[in-house]
């Protein structure tokens, strides 16, 4: 069994390709909020409109590549921290200082700045930061880590193996949904087609232990311990047909179900719409395996490396937190006269330039700046 962070290209104490991972990982992010107003309402909250098919199109496409983000920053955090090495207290107490302080001050930010509920604010991340979801989900599987890493540390591959081909299993439940209701219509206790166990008063049914997030906690563990340094010509023969394969699912699920031209329906048909995006569905899982292959194959460290990207990548988890602040009036700016991919990538460049640059220099406030991004 080889511990492949032995043979992972470091500078001091960062490993390389992470770095690389987290500011692609990071401009995907905005890419993607850069587009939802093209289907999620735009002007008229709380509805789903689709104006045409070349604004569908380019849903389609940026969900088709740039949905891997969410799932990459987890896969990096469990490379570099699963299974601990540090006792649970103090794993904790970093966590806290690095992760859940700057969440704590963004979300008052948030609040404050669009006149959210404070009260709510206690049972979750208030409605204008919709992206802080990420913290309470990543929190979650750190919870985990102190209980699955003696397990971590002396599994063996073909065991490991066998939970993620599990786990992938689980990210076929939109579409086993989609086909409950099909042939059998809704099942008579409710609307939602549950599955194995699952009913209206329990949604823990059989395989809700081992799905959602905590599969890309396993992949990126499964990665750093047991896969196999593959040259450019094989990483390429495996990922490219991964990825577009996932594209597939992932934009044609999503283009392909859109019944009419304009569509304007309900929130919930958005919801409805975004199940070949969900970050647990199979379409995404496979491409974010494509996606980890090629970008774990980025060794450059020089000069632009030491003095751009490693400073982005210190800084990505506050441009995360604060990019909403810049790319709400960004959007709304270049709305009014650009079509919708410069709009689109124009908004998340402008925004990704403007938030991580605002997070360097954060990051640089004397003893406070670690406590505002992290």
């Amino acid at each position: 069994m080889t511990d492949l962070a032995e043979k992972t290209k470091t500078v001091g104490e960062r490993v390389v390709f992470l770095d690389w991972l987290r500011i692609i990982a990071c401009f995907m992010v905005m890419v993607i909020h850069s587009c939802e107003p093209f289907y999620l309402g735009g002007a008229a909250p709380n509805v789903t409109f689709i104006a045409n098919r070349w604004d569908a199109f380019w849903v389609s496409l940026v969900e088709s590549v740039c949905r891997v983000c969410v799932p990459l920053f987890v896969m990096a955090s469990s490379y570099l921290l699963f299974p601990l090495k540090r006792p649970a207290g103090e794993f904790f107490r970093r966590r806290l200082g690095r992760i859940v302080v700057p969440f704590l001050v963004w979300s008052c930010a948030y609040i404050g700045w669009f006149g959210d509920s404070w009260g709510k604010a206690c049972f979750n991340f208030p409605d204008a930061g919709g992206h802080l979801w990420f913290v309470p989900m990543l929190l979650g599987l750190y919870l985990l880590m102190p209980l699955l890493s003696p397990w971590a540390e002396r599994v063996r591959e073909r065991e490991l193996r066998g939970w993620l081909i599990l786990w992938l299993f689980t990210t076929l439940f939109p579409y086993l949904r989609r086909v409950w209701s099909a042939l059998y219509g809704a099942p008579s206790f409710g609307a939602v087609p549950y599955l194995y166990g699952e009913c209206p008063w329990n949604m823990f049914g059989m395989f809700h232990p081992v799905s959602g997030f905590v599969g890309y906690l396993l992949l990126g563990f499964w990665f750093r311990r047991f896969a196999p340094e593959l040259s450019w010509r094989r990483t390429l023969a495996v990922a490219v047909p991964l990825w577009l394969a996932g594209a597939a699912i992932i934009g044609g699920g999503f283009y392909f179900r859109i019944p009419e031209f304009p569509c304007s329906r309900p929130y919930a048909f958005a919801v409805d719409l975004e199940m070949s995006i969900e970050y647990c569905s199979f379409g995404v899982a496979i491409t974010v395996i494509a996606a980890f292959l090629l970008i774990r194959k980025i060794k450059a460290d020089g000069a632009f490396y030491r003095r751009v990207v490693r400073p982005l990548a210190e800084a990505s988890y506050g441009t995360y937190l604060l990019h909403m602040f810049v790319l709400l009036p960004m959007f709304a700016a270049l709305h009014a006269g650009c079509g919708t991919p410069v709009t689109i990538f124009a908004t998340a460049a402008a925004t990704y330039a403007l938030a991580s640059a605002a997070g360097v220099l954060l990051r640089r406030v004397p003893f406070v700046g670690r406590f505002i991004v992290g």
